[in-house]
């Protein structure tokens, strides 16, 4: 195994630096989460963070880290939303300007939300542009610190604080499952668990139609997806996993596990009758893993991550429209 670019020590760094900021989301589970899957699953609530996902985590660590001279021209980062929602938030509160990047049919509550925060807002169009050239470009002209969605060591010991407060708080989790986009949370994830405790399984999960870090191990390189990837989890619709988050998944992640729309939409409603939480696709896709059997044995105490909840009513009710009655969930 090569060196790691992230260090268990930056994770518990980045939890120091966040403590008293980010919220300590709680970890839930329920009688009917357990005979539906037949085992212990705790699911880590990152959808009620501060920003409504655990982005927040990453992009505050981030900026606050920066040089006073830095951080008073401000900072610029591009997402789906979730970042951006994020990044708008943590510039709020550190009391410096922001500019953010997302698509133009990115969805109106996490729009809405980076409004409400007075970040700039710059769209661009998800299959014809290149987001991360216009954010260069932007920061240059204007002298912005770019904030990577997960492409940097301190985004990804920020997201990785979560795994560290579930994995405390339920020391006998044996398999951690954990959303896969750029790679970010599952990198700081992955390095936490296993220095916390050394047998843990550590699953990514993506949708179906975005399996690029799946690919990607199968080849032993980056690989890249011919076209953005269609799927309702648009926060994972990633063509080629982050550079530096492939570096640490490539080796201890211990494996990637894909789910479809369906079976995202089955639990997110899940999710709210359940749990009584609002996940957004791309945050309910862990969950989705567990629910539809696609975690290989041993089936032991798993915990999961529901990394996010940015989705407003029309499209829940849109999403849960096909599933108005609950399904059984077990598995032999």
């Amino acid at each position: 195994m090569s060196a790691l670019p992230l260090t268990a020590q930056d994770v518990r760094a980045a939890a120091a630096s966040l403590h008293g900021v980010a919220m300590a989301t709680p970890a839930l589970t329920s009688v009917a989460l357990r005979e539906a899957t037949g085992y212990r699953v705790f699911c880590k609530t990152e959808s009620l963070q501060l920003s409504g996902s655990f982005k927040f985590r990453g992009a505050y660590h981030h900026a606050s880290s920066l040089p006073e001279d830095q951080l008073a021209r401000g900072v610029i980062g591009a997402s789906s939303g979730n970042h951006a929602h994020a990044l708008a938030l943590a510039a709020r509160l550190l009391g410096i300007p922001a500019t953010v990047v997302i698509p133009d049919d990115a969805p109106a509550v996490k729009v809405e939300g980076i409004n409400a925060l007075g970040a700039r807002i710059v769209t661009y169009q998800r299959r014809d542009q290149d987001r991360d050239a216009l954010v260069n470009e932007l920061a240059q002209e204007r002298g912005l610190s770019v904030i990577p969605s997960a492409n940097s060591l301190h985004v990804m010991a920020g997201a990785g604080t979560a795994a560290l407060e579930l994995l405390t708080g339920h020391p006998d989790i044996a398999t951690l499952v954990v959303p896969l986009g750029g790679g970010g949370l599952a990198a700081g994830s992955a390095v936490i668990a296993h220095d916390l405790h050394p047998g843990i399984r550590v699953i990514g999960v993506e949708p179906l139609t975005g399996a690029d870090t799946q690919l990607s191990l199968r080849a032993g390189r980056r690989v890249r997806l011919p076209a953005v990837p269609v799927t309702i989890a648009d926060g994972l619709g990633h063509t080629t996993p982050a550079e530096l988050p492939w570096q640490v998944n490539s080796q201890l992640l211990d494996e990637v596990v894909t789910v479809t729309d369906d079976e995202i939409r089955e639990a997110m409603v899940f999710a709210f009758r359940h749990l009584k939480i609002v996940a957004e696709p791309s945050g309910a896709v862990a969950l989705a893993a567990v629910l539809s059997g696609r975690i290989p044995p041993p089936h032991d105490t798993t915990g999961l991550v529901i990394s996010g909840g940015g989705v407003d009513l029309a499209r829940f009710q849109t999403l849960a429209a096909p599933f108005p009655e609950q399904r059984s969930h077990a598995h032999a």
